[in-house]
């Protein structure tokens, strides 16, 4: 963990609080502003194609205003003029079956008056007249995201067309008489819708809104313009919008992008009498203001969010600086006081009362100290030449014992072993007993002369390679054979022969002797014992296993002190001193390594790990 003063934890945790409410605040106000203007801006679209469906449909109903004012005994062709159409055709009675317009038969069917919006095919046109017909092919333009077509000129065309019968003074139908005009090119048409709908209103030279009517998915007449500032005549819908519209009959509300800009928009069917999909109507509102309405609102808001901030972190400054600089005065004087300068006093006026307290502390518990340093020192020198006198009563005691043992072992085991005369049964059985017990006292020797070592600091490792098996365990196993037999326990030495290491000889050879006989010794009659070990990310990890009792978790603790012993019915039955296990793991310890014991189901394992070093 990356340490720092508390000026800068203040600080931080200062920032922290203040990002910790000003990003939410801000992406709140963000999400807020922009879901508000979208939202306003999509509102104003539907409202536009409402009223836009509505001046279409007072367009269609205009042209059946003009045709019942209308006396069709004059000139037709005059009387096309003055009602702006650009067709006026009459039809007897009986040759209705003739016309193609499914207005002017649905006139006949209901005896009445019928408006719509209707498909002309291009061979009818021409019968309205050539030059009509000469004016309305349209090229067709496929656009980036328009539905692929073979299609390349639109001849027919979408007209808003209406019927009338004529009835003689006697009742009877004569004649039906229907126009309409034609909206492909007509642009008066989507202008006017404009107009009326959104005004003359522009935005960066572009008019804020857009008005088209479509043929199919064909643009036949609009104010969307290209970018050579064109008409965007002849140019296709977007296949997304026209499978959801015309082929589904779906209104779409949605953003899109017309030819050069995103518009928010809404598009609807158009339908004739049959109610047959014939064509869209189209509304659009450029998406530019409102984002750029959006952008200056957040600005001024995020203005608003980082004014607050600096002004917030400007404080939090002041308030850190405030309180860490008489704490800094009291850490300056923990350093002296560590440093050794004990009955160092600080200034116990700061200014704040907690810190005034916790200086006062500081100089109490400064010449404390001091006082319980001079009189630790006295201490320590006497139980320094104590642990003197016992470390060298130790080694002297130990080592006069080593010399005395070595006589009295040798001369037990070869009167034992009959080299200095033949001995009867009873003889030889106390002579056993007799063996046993000076080698547990040499054992005990042994371990108090490498305690004193421990004690003087007088431990050195030297680190040869050695091979595990054959120089350490191999030898131990083979030196405390007889007491295991005794026993009749199983051995397995289970030690890969070529698994090598660098380690001091004569110290694993104390580890391995102090593991295998504490296996030995409290292990049960007829158990097993097995040595394992294996190589992991450059260190050697040795197991040595026995059945016996599974020690608890409270004895753990207590098996690698000095001078500690279980207190089980297990280890009161075996002589013990409390220093093997502590001898051992301080070896482990002077090869950078660590021991531990882990309870089994019928025993206990001792694993010691230390580094390979090769």
């Amino acid at each position: 963990m990356v340490s720092r003063s508390l000026k800068t934890h203040l600080l931080i945790s200062f920032f922290t609080v203040i990002l910790v409410f000003s990003l939410p605040v801000g992406f709140l106000g963000y999400y807020i502003i922009k879901k508000d203007i979208i939202e306003m801006a999509q509102q104003r679209v539907d409202n536009s194609i409402k009223a836009a469906r509505m001046v279409y449909n007072n367009e269609i109903d205009g042209i059946g205003e003009a045709f019942r004012l209308a006396s069709f005994d004059s000139d037709f062709n005059e009387l096309k003029q003055k009602m702006r159409l650009d067709y006026l055709k009459q039809v007897k009675v009986e040759d209705i079956a003739t016309v193609k317009s499914e207005i002017v038969q649905a006139a006949f069917k209901q005896g009445r008056g019928i408006s719509g919006t209707r498909i002309i095919g291009y061979e009818e046109l021409k019968t309205f007249g050539e030059d009509i017909a000469r004016k309305v092919p349209i090229a067709i333009r496929p656009t980036l995201m328009s539905e692929p077509t073979s299609q390349k000129v639109l001849t027919d065309v979408m007209a808003k067309g209406y019927a009338m019968p004529l009835y003689d003074e006697s009742g009877n139908m004569t004649s039906i008489v229907y126009g309409g005009r034609i909206i492909n090119r007509d642009f008066a048409l989507v202008d006017r819708i404009r107009y009326l709908v959104f005004g003359d209103e522009l935005y960066d030279g572009k008019p804020v809104g857009t008005v088209t009517i479509f043929q199919n998915d064909t643009r036949i007449s609009t104010n969307v313009v290209n970018a050579d500032g064109t008409r965007a005549i002849g140019t296709q819908i977007s296949s997304e919008v026209y499978k959801n519209v015309f082929e589904q009959g779906n209104k779409w509300h949605d953003r899109a992008f017309v030819v050069t800009s995103w518009y928010k928009t809404a598009y609807e069917p158009l339908r004739n009498i049959d109610g047959k999909i014939i064509g869209i109507l189209y509304v659009g509102i450029l998406e530019q203001p409102f984002d750029d309405m959006a952008r200056q609102i957040i600005l001024l808001f995020m203005a608003i969010v980082v004014g607050a901030t600096v002004l917030a972190s400007i404080v939090s400054l002041i308030i850190a600086a405030s309180i860490s600089k008489p704490i800094k005065t009291v850490l300056n004087a923990t350093r002296k006081l560590s440093g050794g300068e004990l009955g160092h006093e600080i200034k116990t006026e700061t200014g704040v009362t907690e810190l005034d307290i916790l200086s006062q502390s500081f100089n109490e518990m400064s010449l404390k100290l001091h006082e319980r340093e001079v009189s630790l020192n006295k201490a320590n020198e006497k139980l320094t030449e104590l642990n003197k006198s016992y470390v060298d009563l130790i080694g002297f005691v130990a080592h006069e014992l080593k010399g005395i043992l070595s006589s009295a072992v040798i001369n037990a085991y070869s009167l034992r072993d009959g080299l200095l005369g033949m001995i009867n049964f009873k003889q030889r059985k106390a002579m056993e007993s007799l063996t046993r017990n000076l080698d547990y006292l040499d054992a005990t020797v042994k371990k108090f002369l490498n305690l004193g070592r421990i004690e003087k600091g007088e431990l050195p490792v030297n680190k040869t390679e050695i091979f595990l098996k054959k120089d350490i365990y191999d030898v131990a196993l083979n030196s405390l054979a007889a007491v295991y037999q005794r026993k009749n326990m199983k051995v397995e030495n289970n030690i890969d022969p070529q698994l090598n290491l660098m380690a001091d000889t004569d110290l694993m050879m104390v580890v391995a002797n102090n593991l295998v006989s504490n296996a030995i010794k409290y292990g049960t009659e007829g158990g097993e014992i097995r040595i394992n070990a294996r190589v992991f990310d450059g260190k050697v990890e040795v197991d040595v296993y026995n059945d016996s009792e599974p020690i608890s978790e409270e004895d753990k603790v207590k098996l690698f002190k000095k001078f500690s012993r279980l207190n089980n019915e297990g280890t009161r039955k075996v002589k013990g001193t409390g220093l093997g296990l502590y001898i051992t793991s301080q070896i482990i310890e002077s090869h950078g390594g660590n021991i531990r014991v882990e309870p089994r189901e019928k025993g206990n394992s001792f694993i010691f790990i230390i580094e390979r070093g090769l």
